[in-house]
C-alpha cells in the first residue's frame, strides 16, 4: 500500500497493490481423484462395486464406428463371417479380450458387441486440473481533494487474472458425428484399390461391401492422442469512479458516475472438422488414424499408438471465445440524521435516485457462431466447425435500469423516556422502485425494528421483500449449447425387461448393442424474453446479549438469529437429465417427450427393444430446454455467534469468536414436470434408482450441510500477534450413488489453521512479516462420488506460506 496527503492535508491518494501466483493442481495429486473410477475408494463399504462410482468415459480411444455414412449398409462379413453387427455397428479393442471378429493387426481386432467395460477412458489418470494455475494483479487507487464545501472524490481499479488449465480430450458428439471418408488409408473399410492404382493393404479380406469401399461413421471417439485440451483464460476488468459530496441546509448529499468493465478470452485447444476431413480423406499413411486403438499395456489410460505428429498438427485449431460485459451508473444520495424530532429522539432519513446502463456481448469463436460452418458431404448438414461442439451464436443484450429508495429510522423509545422493560426500541422504514427498460418495474418494501429490554438485552426482527432481474444471457440467448454425461434410462429398461442387467444400477456398464446408456448429451438452451424476475420475502427474529461485566474482565457479544427466506420465482431449466427420465416416463405409454431428440433406430436398437414391448428408440441427438421460472423455494436457518475480547491483560490481547450456522429447512416445490416423475417414481412407474433432480427436500443433500461451525483465536503483544482458526463442515449425503437405498453420507470435516505475524518498528516501521500453516493436519476432504464435493471442500493439503508488507 502506497499513499500520501498533498495540498497541505486537503487531499489523499492511496494505492493499494496485491499480485498472487498459484502452482494449480492436477487430478494426479492426490489418491481421492487420480482416477474417474472409484470404486476401489469405497471398497469396504456397502456400495463396493456400484457401477455408478466407475465414471469412466464410454467414449475413448477404441474406436466405436457404423459401417456407411449417411445410410447404413447392414451386417459386414469377412470370408462370411459377421464381423459388425445387423446395422454393420463394431468396436476396436485389444485381441487379448474376448468377442473378438476379426484381426486388424497390430495386436488390435473387431468386435460386434459394445465397449467392454475395461476399454473406458479414465481421464483422471491421464491428468486433468484441479485448480489452475494463476497469475493474478490487483490495483485499487482511492482519493479525495476538499474544497471549501465540497470534498471531490475518486476511485480506479483494476484487475488482471490470467489462468491455465488442462481438460480432458476432445470427444465425438453423438449428435454431429464424423465420417471417415472410404479413401482413408487405415479404413479397414476402404477401396481395395486407391484412386491412384496402389492396393490398399489396411483393407480386410474377403467383405461382402464394394470394392470402391465405405465410409464408417464414428459413433464414439477421443482424440487422446491430441492431447489435453490445454484452455488459456485471460480476465481483464477496470473500474472508474468519480463523485462530489458535500452538506446543503444540515443534508449530506452525494453524487458520483462510475463505468466499469470486464473482458474474458478464453482460448482453447480443438479440432477443424474441415481440416480434419482433409486428413482423413488422404490415401497415404499421413492420413489421420483413427483405427489403432489406445493403449495396449494400459488400455484404459492414454493413447500408446497415436497417428503420426504432421497429421495430428494439421487439425488443430484454437477455439476463441471473447465476453465483455459493462456497467455504466450514475446516482444522487442525500442523507439527514435529524429530519424531523420525535420524543423518542431524532428521526434519520436517506433515499436516492441511480441510473444505469448494462450491456453484455458473447462473441462466440467464428466456428461455432455459424460465420465459418463445415458442410457435411455425406448428410449435406451445415454444422459446427469444431469436432466436439454444437452451433451457438453470438449473443448481446442491454437493458437500462432507474431506481429510486428511501430510508427512515424511527427512535420510538429513548432511554431517557424510563419506559418499564423498554429502555429503547427503533424502527428502520425502507423501500425500493426499480423500472427496467426490458421487463417493467418493481417495488419492494423493508421493515425492521429493534427493542432493548434492559442494557445488555435486545431483541430484533426484520421483514424485507427483494428481487433479482434475469441477467441478460437468460433473456436473449437464442441458443446456448451444453454437454453433460447422462443416462437413456429408456434403454436401461429394455436391458431391464430382457435380462440384461440385473438393474438400472448396471446400465452404465451394458454391452448391448444399440445407443449407448451412459452418454454425452447436448441440452439446446434458449433464453426466454418473458421471464419474471426472481422474488423473496425474508423475515428473521433474533436476540442481542452483551453482559454488562467489568471493563477488566473484558466484552462479551452474544447473538442469536432465526431467519427465513421464500423465495418465488426462481430462474432455472428443466434439465436434460429430467427430460430422459419424462422421456422414459412417456415411452412406457407409447407417446414421447418432444424435447428429446433422437435419431431414426437403426436395426441394433430394434433389436435391443425386441420382445421387450417397447417401441424402438433411436439415439439422442439433442435436448431442447429454455429458461423458465420455477415454483417457490423455502430455507430457514439459525445462525448464533458469540465475541469475547479482553484487552491489556498483562501478557497480552485475547480476541475469541464461534460462529454457527445451523440449516433447518431447505425445501423447493417441485415444478409439474418434476412432480409428475417423483410421482411416477413413488407409483413404480419408472424405476427406484432414477436420479430426479429439482424439487422437495434438499436439506443434507450434496452441498447442504445442516451444520457449520467456525471458531478462531487471536493473541497479540506489542508487535507479535498469533492466531488460531478452525472449521467444522456437517455431513451430507451424496444422491448420485445410489437413490433407492440410503445414501452415501460424506462425513463432515474439522480443519484448523495457524499463523505468527511480527510488525517491525523504527526504520522498518510499517512492515510486518508473516507465517502460517493452513489445513494443519492435512486433512483430506470427505469422500463422495466424485472423489470429493468441490462446493463444499477444497482439494488442497496442508500447506505453509509467508508474506511480507509495507506501508507507505
Amino acid at each position: 500500500m502506497l499513499g500520501t496527503n498533498f495540498a497541505d492535508g486537503k487531499g489523499n491518494i492511496t494505492l493499494f497493490a496485491s499480485y498472487d501466483h498459484g502452482t494449480g493442481l492436477m487430478s494426479t495429486d492426490q489418491y481421492f481423484t487420480a482416477s474417474s473410477d472409484r470404486r476401489g475408494l469405497f471398497s469396504d463399504t456397502r456400495f463396493a462395486g456400484k457401477s455408478s462410482l466407475d465414471n469412466r468415459s464410454t467414449t475413448t480411444p477404441w474406436l466405436g464406428g457404423v459401417v456407411g455414412s449417411p445410410s447404413f449398409f447392414g451386417k459386414v462379413t469377412s470370408n462370411g463371417t459377421a464381423i459388425s453387427t445387423a446395422s454393420g455397428a463394431f468396436q476396436i479393442q485389444p485381441s487379448t479380450l474376448s468377442g473378438c471378429t476379426i484381426s486388424i493387426g497390430n495386436g488390435l481386432c473387431l468386435t460386434n458387441g459394445g465397449l467392454n467395460t475395461a476399454l473406458k477412458e479414465d481421464l483422471a489418470a491421464e491428468g486433468t486440473t484441479v485448480i489452475p494455475r494463476l497469475n493474478r494483479v490487483n490495483l485499487f487507487l482511492t482519493g479525495h481533494y476538499d474544497f471549501d464545501d465540497v470534498t471531490a472524490f475518486w476511485e480506479a481499479g483494476y484487475y488482471y487474472a490470467k489462468t491455465h488449465a488442462q481438460q480432458s480430450p476432445i470427444q465425438t458428439l453423438s449428435s454431429i458425428p464424423i465420417t471417415v471418408p472410404a479413401s482413408n488409408y487405415w479404413n479397414p473399410f476402404g477401396p481395395v484399390t486407391f484412386a491412384d492404382g496402389t492396393p490398399n493393404p489396411n483393407r480386410l479380406p474377403g467383405l461382402n461391401i464394394p470394392a470402391a469401399g465405405l465410409p464408417v461413421k464414428i459413433a464414439s471417439y477421443s482424440f487422446t492422442d491430441f492431447g489435453p485440451i490445454n484452455v488459456d483464460v485471460t480476465n481483464k476488468q477496470f473500474r472508474l469512479l468519480f463523485g462530489l459530496r458535500g452538506e446543503w441546509h444540515g443534508f449530506n448529499w452525494e453524487t458520483a458516475g462510475s463505468y466499469s468493465e470486464a473482458t474474458v478470452n478464453d482460448v482453447s485447444d480443438n479440432i477443424s472438422r474441415t481440416k480434419l476431413n482433409e486428413i482423413l480423406a488422404l490415401s497415404t499413411p499421413a492420413a489421420y488414424n483413427p483405427f489403432n486403438g489406445g493403449s495396449l499395456a494400459t488400455p484404459s489410460v492414454g493413447d500408446g499408438t497415436p497417428s503420426n505428429g504432421t497429421s495430428i498438427d494439421a487439425a488443430r485449431q484454437k477455439l476463441v471465445r471473447f465476453d465483455k460485459a459493462t456497467l455504466a451508473t450514475y446516482d444522487f444520495r442525500l442523507s439527514k440524521k435529524d429530519l424531523v424530532v420525535l420524543p423518542g429522539g431524532d428521526v434519520g432519513f436517506a433515499a436516492g435516485i441511480e441510473a444505469r446502463r448494462e450491456t453484455q456481448y458473447d462473441n462466440r469463436d467464428a466456428r461455432i457462431d455459424g460465420t465459418i460452418d463445415f458442410l457435411d458431404p455425406y448428410t449435406g448438414a451445415a454444422v459446427s466447425d469444431f469436432a466436439n461442439l454444437s452451433k451457438n451464436p453470438d449473443t448481446h443484450g442491454t437493458r437500462m435500469v432507474f431506481s429510486a429508495y428511501g430510508e427512515l429510522a424511527v427512535p420510538v423509545v429513548s432511554p431517557e423516556m424510563e419506559v418499564p422493560l423498554v429502555r429503547s426500541v427503533n424502527l428502520q422504514l425502507a423501500g425500493r422502485y426499480e423500472n427496467y427498460s426490458d421487463f417493467g418495474n418493481i417495488a419492494v418494501p423493508k421493515i425492521a425494528g429493534s427493542w432493548d429490554v434492559v442494557r445488555g438485552f435486545r431483541l430484533r426482527g426484520s421483514w424485507a421483500k427483494s428481487f433479482r432481474a434475469p441477467n441478460l444471457e437468460q433473456v436473449n440467448a437464442q441458443i446456448i449449447a451444453r454437454t453433460n454425461t447422462r443416462t437413456d434410462y429408456i434403454f436401461c429398461q429394455a436391458d431391464l425387461l430382457k435380462g440384461a442387467i440385473a438393474s438400472f444400477t448396471d446400465c452404465a456398464n451394458s454391452t448391448v448393442p444399440g445407443a449407448k446408456r451412459r452418454l454425452s448429451v447436448t441440452a439446446l438452451r434458449s433464453g426466454n424474453p418473458d421471464l419474471d424476475p426472481e422474488r423473496a420475502t425474508t423475515w428473521s427474529v433474533g436476540t442481542v446479549i452483551e453482559p454488562p461485566i467489568p471493563d477488566s474482565f473484558g466484552h462479551l457479544t452474544l447473538t442469536a438469529d432465526l431467519w427465513n427466506v421464500k423465495q418465488t420465482g426462481l430462474i432455472g431449466i428443466f434439465g436434460e437429465g429430467n427430460a430422459l427420465i419424462l422421456d422414459y416416463l412417456l415411452r412406457q405409454s407409447g407417446q414421447t417427450n418432444p424435447n428429446v431428440v433422437r435419431a431414426a433406430p437403426t436395426p441394433d436398437d430394434v433389436a435391443a427393444f425386441a420382445g421387450t414391448g417397447l417401441a424402438p428408440a433411436g439415439q439422442v441427438l439433442y435436448v431442447k430446454d429454455q429458461y423458465v421460472n420455477l415454483l417457490p423455494q423455502t430455507v430457514r436457518g439459525l445462525d448464533l455467534n458469540a465475541i469475547y475480547s479482553v484487552r491489556d491483560t498483562g501478557i497480552g490481547d485475547f480476541n475469541v469468536s464461534v460462529n454457527v450456522s445451523h440449516l433447518i429447512k431447505y425445501y423447493q416445490d417441485p415444478s409439474p414436470g418434476i412432480a409428475e416423475l417423483l410421482a411416477a417414481r413413488a407409483a413404480g412407474k419408472i424405476d427406484k434408482n432414477t436420479v430426479i433432480s429439482g424439487g422437495g427436500s434438499l436439506l443434507r443433500q450434496n452441498s447442504r450441510p445442516a451444520w457449520k461451525w467456525s471458531a478462531s483465536l487471536n493473541w497479540s503483544l506489542e508487535n507479535v500477534s498469533i492466531g488460531a482458526f478452525t472449521q467444522y463442515i456437517g455431513s451430507v449425503e451424496d444422491t448420485s450413488i445410489d437413490s433407492a437405498a440410503a445414501p452415501w453420507v460424506v462425513d463432515g470435516q474439522l480443519t484448523g489453521n495457524l499463523y505468527a505475524e511480527y510488525r517491525f518498528t523504527g526504520a522498518l516501521k510499517g512492515a510486518s512479516m508473516r507465517f502460517g500453516v493452513r489445513n494443519i493436519t492435512n486433512e483430506a476432504p470427505s469422500l463422495a462420488a466424485t472423489g470429493y464435493l468441490g462446493t463444499l471442500y477444497s482439494p488442497m493439503g496442508r500447506y505453509w506460506y509467508g508474506n511480507m508488507r509495507y506501508r507507505f
